[in-house]
């Protein structure tokens, strides 16, 4: 549907741009068209709603303007499950902002589908494009570079580890760095030396998944064995069905039809672990959420009870997978003026490049080699192990139809966990449902 939406709107598109390119006065040699630097200029960003970073990028929004007496911005903020449909029925009825983000794998189509400018790099700040390159770690860019150009720049790219509560664990009879789990083996032999049940239902979890971001923390359990979700070329999907059937029959040993050590019913692993009330020993999640731990339960987090480990692998394998990175870019509209286009990439350049704010202020990181180099980074707690997972990781699944992916891979994983359904079956379904997805394209 968003394919089609996006292709339906193309020529308005291409008309407009065509429109704006006449419109902007003098044209410099080569065919460029001249922008002055000092003529009024308005711009609209949209984001997800997020009160410390409202506040922070308000404030360097005011210091840019200071600076910039010709600019006005205009900040909206929407709920984050609303922005994606938002920001499509703005575009497709060609007002969509100056500014924007969401996360990748919902971009990916403005990208692919030309309604993205590439990033000036010299309003942003950078030399040139290899400066700005270089200025990120390894592979970060890579979602937003097509024909050799970059598209968008990091707002925030987040990988998962897993965070474990030692009191849980010695209460439990166990070592807590002794018999931390490395394997995905370790995860379930450990669950079930924590777990505590009354009757069916669970009132202590060892461990649970981070439900339902199938492609971000599930997916790269298949991919440790060898299985792929999508063939190299994009046209075949689910490769090496052993690793795809490995992986589900965990899930549905893991969950209330088999060991009964976790499931998708409860209340998310990440959002009790800051309790510190005995519910759950270990959970994915984010650098972030040492700053909300900070928050909610400042005792927990200024004590020796927690400590972060990197993400479980499977035993006799030697193929290393981490939980996938993801994260939202910030990108600018194509059908802007130029003047807009260019205030707006040097508006993005100031803000991004305040990454130690994001991070103490936000618990946002931006994967740029200077903020991994800061003392800032150095001393959050753990951010080594963060660090490592991340810089051998790779991103989530993105592409036009992940959206649609992402919630067949939840629909065969539940299947297995709550309705019964065996492993066979559920990938013979997930495999006719996402090569149908495939073909769409």
């Amino acid at each position: 549907m968003m394919k089609k939406a996006f292709k339906t709107v193309m020529a308005a598109t291409c008309a407009m741009v065509a429109v704006s390119l006449v419109s902007c006065g003098k044209k410099e040699e080569g065919g460029k068209a001249a922008v002055d630097p000092n003529q009024p200029v308005e711009l609209t960003i949209w984001t997800h709603e997020d009160q410390n970073r409202t506040e922070l990028e308000q404030r360097l929004i005011k210091e840019f303007q200071a600076d910039n007496p010709n600019v006005s911005v205009n900040y909206v903020t929407y709920p984050s499950g609303k922005i994606k449909d938002i920001l499509v029925a703005g575009f497709a009825a060609n007002q969509g902002p100056d500014i924007f983000n969401i996360e990748i794998n919902d971009e990916y189509p403005f990208v692919i589908n030309g309604r993205v400018a590439p990033v000036d790099v010299e309003a942003a700040g950078f030399k040139d494009q290899k400066e700005l390159v270089a200025s990120y770690l390894d592979k970060m860019l890579d979602p937003v570079i097509m024909d050799g150009k970059v598209y968008g720049l990091p707002l925030e790219l987040t990988n998962w580890c897993v965070y474990l509560n030692k009191k849980i664990f010695r209460d439990a009879g166990l070592d807590p760095e002794k018999d931390a789990p490395k394997t995905w083996e370790d995860i379930s032999a450990v669950s079930k030396k924590i777990a505590i049940h009354d009757g069916e239902i669970i009132t202590r979890r060892g461990f649970d998944f981070r439900y339902p971001y199938y492609l971000i923390s599930w997916v790269p359990m298949v991919e440790q064995l060898g299985g792929k979700l999508v063939s190299d070329d994009g046209k075949k999907a689910i490769i090496n069905d052993e690793a795809w059937l490995k992986a589900l029959s965990y899930m549905r040993d893991f969950g209330p039809s088999g060991d009964n050590l976790g499931s998708p019913t409860y209340t998310a692993a990440r959002k009790v672990f800051d309790n510190n009330n005995n519910e759950i020993a270990m959970s994915l999640s984010g650098l972030y959420q040492e700053q909300r731990m900070a928050s909610s339960n400042p005792d927990f987090f200024n004590s020796e009870d927690w400590m972060v480990i990197p993400y479980p692998q499977w035993k006799n394998t030697d193929k290393k997978v981490p939980c996938h990175y993801y994260g939202h870019y910030y990108m600018v509209n194509a059908q802007k003026s130029d003047a807009q286009k260019k205030v707006a990439w040097k508006l993005l350049g100031y803000m991004l490049s305040h990454s130690e704010d994001y991070l103490k202020n936000v618990a946002i990181v931006q994967p740029t080699r200077a903020l991994f180099e800061s003392e800032t980074f150095k001393n959050m707690p753990y951010s080594d192990v963060f660090k490592k997972d991340l810089e051998s990781g790779s991103v989530v699944y993105y592409a036009e139809n992940s959206p649609k992916i992402d919630s067949l891979l939840k629909n065969a994983v539940e299947s297995v966990m709550l309705s019964g359904t065996s492993p066979e079956e559920a990938l013979a379904t997930l495999r006719k449902n996402v090569q149908a997805v495939l073909d769409e394209e």
